[in-house]
C-alpha cells in the first residue's frame, strides 16, 4: 500500500499536542503494515522555499527518512482534470501537482490537513482517498494493539452547561459574534442540550448545540414559518470525517423523531470551509442570507416539488436523504449478511448488544454513519446505482433488518489495495479482513443506510410473500411485489419513499 502524505502534516501549532500525538500513532500502525510512505518532489520543492527557517529544518528532518514519488503524473496536459480545479496561484498548482497523483492512481492514499485539497478532492470525485490525520487512524486502528491513547473518542449527549466555555474550539464564535457569552449563560440556564465529542485530551474536537423552532426566519429571501431543527452551533474540527458524519445523522434522526422534516443553520463561509462541504455532500443548500451576513442553509427530507423524481435515485438520495426513490425503475435485493459483520455495519441497531459506554450515553462512530461499504464474494453482476437493498441477518435473528440504497458496485476485486482505495473512509473492515477477502473474487457495495425496519420482516414472513423460497445464501432479487409487501409490513413511514 502506497500513501502519499502532504509535508503540511508534519506542522502543527506548538500547543496542539493531540495532532502531534494521533500522528505518532498512525506513523506506528503504518510501519507495522509495512506501508510505502511517499513524499511528491512538489512539495520538497515549495519546503525550500520557507522563509521560516527553523519550521522548514524540523520538516525536511521529518521528510527526509521517506522515499519521493517518482516520475509523479504531470496534469499540466490533461484539460479535464484542470478544467474541474481551480489554478490561480502557484499555490494551487503545487495543490493540483499533488492531487493528481491520487487522481490517477499513482498512489493508493493521499493524506494532507490542506482544506483546499480537500475540497478539490470532492470536485474530481476522489475524497474517499483523500485522508485526515483521524481519518487514517480511524481506517487502520484496528492493525495494532489498542492502547487507552487509541480508544474510540466519546461522542454523546450532555447538557450545555457541562461544557467549558474557554475551550478554543469557541475562539471562533466568540470573535464573530459579540455577544456569544451571554447566550451561551442564556441556554445553559435553559437546560438546553447538546452532542459532543471529546478529543483524546478531553478538548471538544466537534459540537452540536441545537433547538426545536416553530417560526419564520428572517433573511434575504425571508422563509416562511415552519417547524424545524435548528442546528444553532455546529464545530467540527480535523477530526475525521466519519465524526462529521455521524453528527449530520444524529441531528436527521432528531429531527425524524421530533416528526421535523426541515433542518437549518446560519454559517459565514470562508474560503475552502470544510464545514460547507460536509453539510453540502447531505443536502443542505444555501437559501437566503440575514441581516449579519450569514448564509442559511437549509436541509430538506421530504420531495415536495415532484418534478425533483426526475432525477436519478442516487441524487434524489443524496439531495433529500433519508427520503429516496423505490419505483418500478429500480431493482430490489435481499443482502444477507451475517451477524458480526451486521453488528459492525450497524452498530446503531436497536436489539444489537450494547457496549459498556453506550449505557454511560456515548455513540459508536465506527459504522454508526450514513455512507457504509458492503463486502462479499457474490456473483451477482446485475445491481445498479439506485438500487434498493434490504439486509437479511442470519443465522441468530432471520430478519430483514435495514434498507439502503446502492451508491455505487464493483464486482470480481482481487487486488486487497483497490478494495482499500474504492472502501476508503467507509471500511468497518481490518487490512486482514479485507486481505483474506480477496484470496476469491470480491463484490463491493457503496451504500447509503436509510433505515432500520421498525418491524422487521422475519424468514416465515419473507417466504409467505414470495421474498424467498429458502434460506439465503447470496445476494438475490425480489419482484417488486414482494418488496411492497415487506415495505407495507416493516413500518416504515412511506413520506420517505418516492414511486
Amino acid at each position: 500500500m502506497r500513501i502519499l502524505f502532504d509535508t503540511n502534516i508534519f506542522i502543527h501549532r506548538e500547543d496542539d499536542k493531540v495532532i502531534s500525538d494521533n500522528l505518532q500513532h498512525l506513523l506506528q500502525i503504518l510501519s507495522k503494515m509495512k506501508a510505502e510512505i511517499l513524499i511528491h518532489p512538489i512539495s520538497i520543492q515549495e519546503l525550500k522555499k520557507d522563509s521560516n527557517k527553523e519550521r522548514k529544518a524540523i520538516v525536511q528532518s521529518k521528510v527526509g527518512s521517506y522515499n519521493l514519488l517518482e516520475s509523479p503524473p504531470e496534469p499540466s496536459n490533461d484539460s479535464d482534470f484542470l478544467s474541474k480545479v481551480k489554478q490561480n496561484n502557484d499555490h494551487d498548482r503545487i495543490d493540483n501537482n499533488i492531487l493528481y497523483a491520487i487522481y490517477k492512481n499513482a498512489v493508493d492514499f493521499l493524506l494532507t490537513e490542506d482544506k483546499g485539497i480537500h475540497k478539490k478532492a470532492i470536485d474530481i470525485g476522489v475524497n474517499e482517498r483523500v485522508l485526515l490525520i483521524n481519518d487514517v487512524l480511524d481506517i487502520f486502528k484496528k492493525e495494532i494493539t489498542v492502547s487507552k491513547s487509541m480508544s474510540p473518542p466519546a461522542v454523546k449527549e450532555d447538557f450545555v452547561y457541562n461544557l467549558n466555555l474557554d475551550d478554543p474550539i469557541f475562539d471562533t464564535l466568540k470573535k464573530d459574534y459579540s455577544e456569544f457569552d451571554s447566550w451561551f449563560e442564556n441556554i445553559s440556564r435553559k437546560g438546553r442540550k447538546c452532542i459532543v465529542h471529546h478529543r483524546s485530551d478531553n478538548s471538544i474536537g466537534a459540537l452540536l448545540i441545537y433547538k426545536f423552532e416553530d417560526e419564520p426566519i428572517a433573511g434575504t429571501p425571508p422563509l416562511p414559518k415552519k417547524k424545524r431543527l435548528k442546528l444553532a452551533t455546529l464545530i467540527v474540527s480535523n477530526v475525521g470525517q466519519k465524526i462529521g458524519e455521524l453528527f449530520i445523522k444524529l441531528s436527521i434522526d432528531l429531527a425524524i423523531k421530533n416528526r421535523i422534516s426541515e433542518l437549518y443553520l446560519t454559517h459565514f463561509v470562508e474560503l475552502d470551509d470544510r464545514l460547507e462541504y460536509l453539510i453540502s455532500e447531505y443536502g443542505f443548500r444555501k437559501v437566503s442570507t440575514n441581516k449579519r451576513g450569514e448564509d442559511i442553509f437549509i436541509k430538506r427530507m421530504i420531495v415536495e416539488n415532484q418534478s425533483r423524481t426526475n432525477s436519478s435515485p442516487v441524487d434524489i438520495v443524496r439531495e433529500f436523504y433519508p427520503s429516496f426513490y423505490d419505483g418500478e425503475n429500480v431493482q430490489k435485493f435481499i443482502v444477507p449478511i451475517q451477524p458480526d459483520y451486521h453488528s459492525r455495519l450497524f452498530t446503531d441497531y436497536p436489539k444489537r448488544q450494547t457496549r459498556i459506554d453506550e449505557h454511560q450515553g456515548e455513540f459508536i462512530i465506527e459504522g454508526n454513519t450514513i455512507k457504509k461499504a458492503y463486502l462479499s464474494h457474490s456473483r451477482i453482476l446485475k445491481i445498479q446505482s439506485g438500487d434498493i437493498v434490504l439486509f437479511y441477518r442470519s443465522d441468530d435473528f432471520k430478519q430483514v433488518t435495514s434498507i439502503g440504497v446502492v451508491e455505487s458496485i464493483h464486482t470480481r476485486i482481487t487486488d486487497p489495495d483497490e478494495i482499500m482505495r474504492i472502501v476508503g473512509k467507509r471500511t468497518v473492515y481490518s487490512r486482514r479482513e479485507i486481505e483474506e477477502m480477496a484470496e476469491k473474487p470480491t463484490t463491493i457495495m457503496l451504500f447509503y443506510h436509510i433505515f432500520h425496519l421498525p418491524n422487521p420482516i422475519s424468514y416465515g414472513n419473507l417466504k409467505t410473500i414470495g421474498a424467498l423460497s429458502g434460506p439465503p445464501q447470496s445476494i438475490s432479487g425480489i419482484e417488486d411485489e414482494s418488496y411492497r409487501e415487506i415495505i407495507k409490513r416493516s413500518g416504515i413511514n412511506e413520506r420517505f419513499t418516492i414511486h
